[in-house]
C-alpha cells in the first residue's frame, strides 16, 4: 500500500503516541509496512509483520490512484481476509503473554496500522500507534542531527585501537556512539571484512539518531571516532558531520609495531581471497610496487608484512583528514604499552577536569 493509501482508518482504543513517547513505551515494536519498505529503513528493534507484500502494496497503490480509496480498500480486504487468522496468531505470538501494549506503525499511522490494531484488539491484545507513522519518525530522526551535541572525537592512525578504546571507555561509564558498529563497517577498503551487511544510509541514520537519543540523558561529553564523511556506503548526516568538524580531538598514538599487531588481530583471519581483493581496490593509491609486495605477503600468510606495506598510504589519508580539523582543539594520548582499560580511565580523568576544552 502506497503512502497515498495509508489514509486514516480504524484506530485502537488508545490515542496515538508522539515519537518520544512511542519509543519510550514498553512492548513489542511491530512494523506492518511491506518488506521492501522495512528493508529501506525502520525503527531500530522493530519486527516486520507486513499487512501486504511488496507486489500487493504496489497493486493497491496503483488502484488507489486510478479508481480511488474505496476500490483500493476493497482489494485490500480481498487480499487480507483469508489470512486474518494467521495474522492474529502472529500478533498473539509476538505479544507472548505480555500485558503491555503492542506498538504498531505503518507509513503515516493510518489505514494499515489501524487495521492491524483493530485485529489485535479484537484478539484481546492492547495496542499503541505511532502518531504520523514512520514518516513522523523520519522527521524526528533528521531533527536529532541538527541539535547541538557535546562531541569529543577520538582520532588516531589505522591500527591504533580507537574502537577498542571507545568500548573500554563505554564499559567504564563514558557516553559513546559507535559509528562503525552502527554502519557495520570499519571505514577502509578492508572495513567490511568480517562485518554484517551494511544498512542503507536511511537506516544508518535511524540507528544513529536512536543512539544519540539514548545518550541524551547521560553525562557529557559524547565520544565518537574521528571518521570520514562516509563509513563504507553509509554517509554521516550533514548536521552531525559539521559538528564533528569543529569538535575537539583526542589523538591516540601507538608505535607502528603495536598497530601492526592490532591490525593482524582484526583482519588476519579473513582469508587470502578477501584480503587480496581489498588490497587491489586501493592498488592505484598504493602504487604497483607496494601492491605487489602486499599481495605476495598475503599469499604467503605473512599478514604483518602486508600491513606494513599499507600503513604509509593509510597514514597519509589520516593526516589529510586531520588537516581538515586544524581549527579544532587537539590533545595527544600516548597509548604505547598501555592497555585500553588504563587509557579509558585516563580519558575519564581528563573528561572530569574538562581537559578537552582547549583554546
Amino acid at each position: 500500500m502506497s503512502a497515498e493509501t495509508d489514509a486514516p482508518g480504524l484506530m485502537p482504543s488508545q490515542p496515538p503516541l508522539t515519537v518520544d513517547a512511542f519509543l519510550a513505551a514498553p512492548g513489542p515494536l511491530i512494523d506492518v509496512r511491506s518488506p521492501a519498505e522495512f528493508s529501506q529503513g525502520h525503527l531500530p528493534g522493530a519486527l516486520n509483520l507486513p499487512l501486504f507484500d511488496d507486489a500487493e502494496r504496489s497493486s493497491i497503490g496503483t488502484l488507489y490512484k486510478q479508481q480511488g480509496r474505496s476500490a483500493a480498500v476493497l482489494q485490500g480486504l480481498e487480499l487480507v481476509g483469508p489470512r486474518l487468522a494467521q495474522m492474529a496468531n502472529s500478533l498473539l505470538g509476538l505479544a507472548g503473554g505480555d500485558t503491555t501494549a503492542l506498538r504498531l506503525y505503518c507509513w503515516r499511522g493510518g489505514l494499515r496500522s489501524g487495521s492491524v490494531a483493530w485485529l489485535a484488539e479484537t484478539s484481546g491484545l492492547h495496542c499503541q500507534l505511532l502518531d504520523g507513522g514512520y514518516k513522523s519518525f523520519r522527521r524526528w530522526v533528521l531533527a536529532r542531527f541538527e541539535e547541538p551535541w557535546p562531541l569529543v572525537l577520538l582520532g588516531g592512525r589505522t591500527g591504533s585501537g580507537k574502537t577498542e578504546l571507545l568500548q573500554a571507555l563505554q564499559s567504564q561509564g563514558g557516553s559513546v556512539i559507535d559509528l562503525e558498529g552502527l554502519a557495520h563497517h570499519r571505514g577502509s577498503s578492508f572495513g567490511g571484512l568480517g562485518m554484517a551487511p551494511q544498512p542503507s544510509t536511511e537506516h544508518f541514520e535511524n540507528r544513529l539518531a536512536m543512539a544519540l537519543w539514548r545518550c541524551s540523558a547521560l553525562s557529557a561529553p559524547l565520544w565518537l571516532e574521528a571518521e570520514s564523511a562516509q563509513v563504507g556506503r553509509c554517509r554521516i548526516p550533514g548536521g552531525l558531520w559539521r559538528q564533528m568538524q569543529q569538535a575537539p580531538v583526542v589523538e591516540l598514538q601507538r608505535r607502528d609495531d603495536e598497530r601492526v599487531q592490532r591490525l593482524v588481530g582484526v583482519y588476519g583471519d579473513q582469508g587470502e581471497a578477501a584480503l587480496s581483493e581489498a588490497t587491489r581496490r586501493i592498488s592505484k593509491r598504493l602504487g604497483p610496487q607496494r601492491t605487489a609486495l602486499a599481495l605476495e605477503a598475503i599469499a604467503s600468510g605473512d599478514m604483518a608484512a602486508a600491513c606494513r606495506q599499507m600503513l604509509d598510504y593509510y597514514d597519509r589519508c589520516y593526516d589529510h583528514e586531520l588537516l581538515g580539523r586544524s581549527q579544532a582543539p587537539r590533545l595527544q594520548l600516548d597509548g604505547s604499552n598501555q592497555c585500553d582499560a588504563s587509557l579509558a580511565a585516563q580519558l575519564l580523568q581528563w573528561q572530569s577536569g574538562g581537559a578537552w576544552r582547549l583554546d
